[in-house]
């Protein structure tokens, strides 16, 4: 059975998840996106630097899979964008809470027909509560 992508979507919130960022991780991310910034690899050059702990690259919060609270089947998603808005970074030993809510979708009509467009917002808490990160994903369904 298809989901309804309609406005009826709008507002759905998905169950929170955690995720422990880890030094290794921090680290292999870097190396995946080519970025020899020490801050992502070495721990005394982040402390010098005035951070507790490795500092997470910008797009890092890409790792953490955060379930839409809508299905969808992938053979017709693509990712059409992504962006994220930091209230403080991310630093190795964080521990942050997320879930995705959906604000908005739309049809339009592309090349290959019908297209539904689903912006949804992921939010990243720390353990007490305060905001770390907000992405947006623009998601594609044709």
């Amino acid at each position: 059975m298809e989901p309804v992508l309609d406005q009826s979507i709008v507002g759905l919130t998905s169950a929170t998840e955690e995720f422990e960022v880890e030094r290794g991780a921090i680290r292999r991310f870097a190396a995946a996106i080519g970025d020899p910034n020490p801050l992502y690899a070495d721990v005394a050059h982040a402390r010098a630097c005035g951070y507790a702990d490795l500092l997470a690259p910008p797009t890092f919060p890409t790792t953490f899979r955060v379930a839409l609270p809508i299905a969808l089947d992938a053979s017709h998603t693509l990712h059409g964008e992504q962006e994220y808005r930091y209230a403080r970074p991310i630093i190795a030993g964080d521990v942050i809470q997320c879930a995705s809510t959906i604000r908005s979708v739309h049809e339009r009509e592309g090349t290959l027909g019908k297209m539904t467009i689903i912006v949804a917002e992921t939010t990243g808490m720390d353990r007490s509560g305060q905001p770390v990160f907000t992405g947006s994903s623009t998601i594609i369904v044709h």
